[in-house]
């Protein structure tokens, strides 16, 4: 009961160390971990020091001339290296399930450091026990002092009394604490980045948080879809239900700067919203001939295709050269399960998961990427209908410019769509070995 930070409190209630290490079932700290880490409590205000996750088990996968003379002989070989000396290397079944968490901790929460919003991932940090201590207590007076108003209110209301009797309102406090539960951890689904909000927005102590850039543990990811669907529904409908009923940007004590920092994070669950939405233009311009602009003529390319290289460009500077396309085709495919975690929220559901399995679940999972496969199918078959209606003339008012661009928009959908399909169907080769690198290769000396 009370999901991790159950457990979480039941180890600070027989322990006494000033320093705390969360660790997963999975978690393999180095021995370095601590050496490389404590020196920042220093700084009496750091709360914590949150260290990057790495997966040791990603598939390493298979380079594209291999996989196509594994399959269809020693011809197709050498059309594949043909096609990588004029494209770059191509590797199939790397990390089908886009759970490489490099973008994420050198980037992302790298970069929220000099805002003091990097917040806590649970397993790999490590915890200040006097910051845990007094957050939770301060947190649980809070608690009981709303709850406490609140009864009040209600028995004014229906007493109609101006004001309740000491005693009684004293008694009712007493009440109040025996039924509240007291937990350093928030009992929370997603616990970890619950109690970042709670130092963060501490007013009196300003607890600062560090996210630290060298890996010092390893752990297991998910290796098949299932297993993969179960941990993204956890972390989206974790964060969405934070955003709806306690949400960052109207928190007391927290910067402005760390509200937009964390509404940021938040706000990325809804993605389910305007990705339907994007994937849905495509298809209805090819069945309809409607555009979602005004016109597809000079003035709109000359506008549209250099916003779209700086900011690709962009892009690429600001994350180093780190390789983002996947984890984009990813956050765009993952629309069904954010969909699911933001209408169970919405309802008042909890948010209910088993255990993430470490261990590769058989068979394949395609009815869980029905609705992947019906964009992918609706946007080539409303493809194909609106190239067919424009030679024709049979249909709609469809423009030369129109077709292109939308048909450029579907293709990359539908690549989206595949990736997710794919490692629906995904399994390992029977010789395929966890990835075994170098951790020196990891920490990439990026300061």
């Amino acid at each position: 009961m009370g999901y991790k930070a159950g457990n979480l409190r039941n180890a600070l209630e027989q322990t006494y160390g000033d320093f705390i290490v969360i660790c997963d079932a999975d978690t393999r700290p180095f021995p370095t971990m601590l050496a490389n880490t404590l020196g920042y409590f220093r700084d009496p205000d750091v709360a914590w020091v949150q260290t990057p996750q790495w997966f040791f088990d990603l598939p390493a996968g298979e380079r594209l001339p291999l996989w196509l003379k594994r399959r269809l002989g020693t011809p197709f070989g050498w059309l594949g290296s043909a096609f990588e000396k004029l494209y770059g290397p191509v590797t199939l079944g790397k990390d089908p399930f886009a759970n490489d968490p490099q973008m994420f901790y050198d980037v992302i929460q790298r970069r929220r450091n000099w805002a003091n919003a990097s917040f806590c991932c649970g397993a790999g940090s490590i915890h200040r026990r006097e910051a845990v201590m007094e957050a939770a207590l301060r947190s649980y007076s809070q608690q009981i002092s709303q709850e406490h108003d609140a009864v009040e209110k209600q028995i004014r209301k229906l007493t109609k009394e101006k004001q309740i009797d000491s005693s009684i309102s004293s008694n009712l406090r007493q009440e109040i604490i025996f039924d509240t539960e007291f937990t350093p951890y928030k009992f929370h689904v997603s616990e970890d980045i619950y109690t970042s909000l709670i130092l963060h927005s501490d007013t009196e102590r300003q607890w600062r948080s560090i996210q630290h850039p060298q890996i010092e543990s390893k752990m297991l990811s998910p290796q098949d879809l299932q297993s993969w669907t179960v941990q993204r529904f956890k972390y989206s409908g974790g964060s969405i239900d934070i955003f709806m009923n306690d949400n960052p940007l109207f928190k007391k004590g927290m910067s402005l700067k760390q509200k937009f920092m964390y509404g940021a994070s938040f706000w990325s669950n809804l993605s389910a919203i305007w990705n339907i939405i994007f994937l849905a233009c495509p298809i209805v311009y090819f069945l309809t001939s409607i555009a979602p602009v005004s016109a597809y003529d000079t003035t709109f390319y000359m506008h549209f295709l250099p916003f779209v290289i700086t900011a690709e460009l962009a892009m690429m500077v600001g994350t180093w050269g780190i390789a983002g396309y996947q984890g984009k085709t990813n956050f765009l495919s993952f629309f069904p399960v954010n969909l699911k975690a933001l209408w169970t929220v919405l309802r008042g559901k909890k948010i209910s998961f088993p255990t993430t399995p470490k261990s590769r679940q058989q068979g394949r999972f395609l009815h869980l990427v029905l609705p992947q496969i019906a964009v992918l199918a609706l946007s080539a078959g409303s493809m194909g209908f609106a190239w067919y209606a424009y030679s024709a003339q049979l249909f709609g008012d469809y423009s030369l410019g129109g077709l292109i661009l939308n048909s450029f928009w579907a293709l990359n959908n539908m690549m989206a769509m595949w990736g997710m399909i794919a490692a629906a169907c995904w399994s390992p080769p029977a010789s395929n070995e966890p990835s075994q690198v170098n951790v020196e290769e990891l920490n990439y000396g990026i300061d």
